[in-house]
């Protein structure tokens, strides 16, 4: 026990789903039986169960994980996202329990909490690195926005009667141009969400690259592209359309003015994701997505 009394873990759940709650306080309960310290933010901890022990912070910045080794987050995916947030500013590794639907950043579902607490006790996981991208939203030659995205950052129109028009490019170099309702920029990660619904491929997350993935184009070439991680991505907004808006990771938006120029690029601060598995992406998008695998034999031996 002695050795565990200056390790800290910080918790963040989604206090509006009651599966939440409850799984909040079994964690909680499991970390500190065994002497690990527990931080959660005041603004949660008015909606959970918790014992007098836990430190309580009250403003959500990175400087509240500091000396936290690992981000415990309990929820769907956009609490995930969240999560993703206060991992890439502090540097922590993030640990997702999926308490949603499909959940592809988390590591562990809500049947398996016990098993959760139990390897972050014996530190019995390990930490990897997810790519992300850094946007930069241009006009007249100024940088007017800067943000940052683990799954996308996503070029859409602002309203439902008009189409986006844009031009693409990579490094550069147009690439084509056409009426659409907007353009996915997309890392590995992201290949599994809003680029996979607007009809990308899915890429393994060892596998670096960047995606560019039209939305419902109207062109004869408006097809998914995948390029080098180190390629540069670009959207224009054409100067004479209504305003369109930049949606990151579903979660930050700011309007694109007219004539607008988004470019995104391989991140300079990657996201750090605790791995409790080491069962392959081909098994977890099996899992995911109920996919059907009777008859399979598998290869000879």
């Amino acid at each position: 026990m002695t050795q565990n009394l200056a390790r800290t873990v910080f918790l963040l759940a989604h206090t509006g789903r009651p599966a939440a709650i409850r799984s909040a306080e079994l964690v909680v309960k499991g970390l500190l039986r065994h002497g690990i310290g527990v931080r959660v933010l005041e603004e949660e901890a008015r909606d959970l169960p918790l014992p007098d022990e836990v430190d309580l912070v009250k403003e959500a910045t990175a400087q509240c994980l500091d000396g936290c080794e690992l981000l415990i987050v309990l929820g769907g995916d956009g609490t995930l996202l969240r999560g993703a947030e206060f991992a890439r500013a502090s540097g922590v590794p993030m640990l997702g329990v999926n308490l949603g639907r499909v959940g592809f950043l988390a590591e562990a579902e809500r049947d398996d909490l016990d098993r959760v607490v139990d390897r972050v006790v014996a530190r019995s996981y390990e930490v990897e690195e997810r790519m992300t991208v850094d946007v930069v939203v241009h006009r007249n030659g100024d940088i007017v926005h800067t943000d940052w995205a683990l799954n996308e950052a996503a070029v859409q129109k602002a309203g439902a009667e008009k189409l986006l028009e844009v031009v693409l490019e990579i490094d550069g170099r147009p690439v084509t141009g056409f009426g659409c309702d907007g353009v996915v920029l997309s890392t590995p990660t992201g290949s599994t969400a809003y680029a996979f619904s607007a009809g990308g491929p899915v890429v393994w997350p060892e596998v670096e690259a960047l995606l560019m993935v039209p939305i419902s184009a109207h062109a004869l070439f408006a097809k998914p592209l995948v390029t080098s991680p180190d390629s540069v991505l670009a959207v224009e907004v054409l100067p004479h359309i209504p305003p369109g808006v930049l949606w990151c990771d579903g979660r930050r938006t700011v309007e694109l003015p007219p004539g607008a120029r988004v470019e995104v690029r391989r991140g300079a601060v990657p996201v750090r994701l605790a791995r409790l598995h080491h069962s392959s992406f081909t098994d977890r998008i099996v899992a995911k997505f109920a996919l059907p695998t009777t008859g399979w034999r598998g290869a000879p031996h």
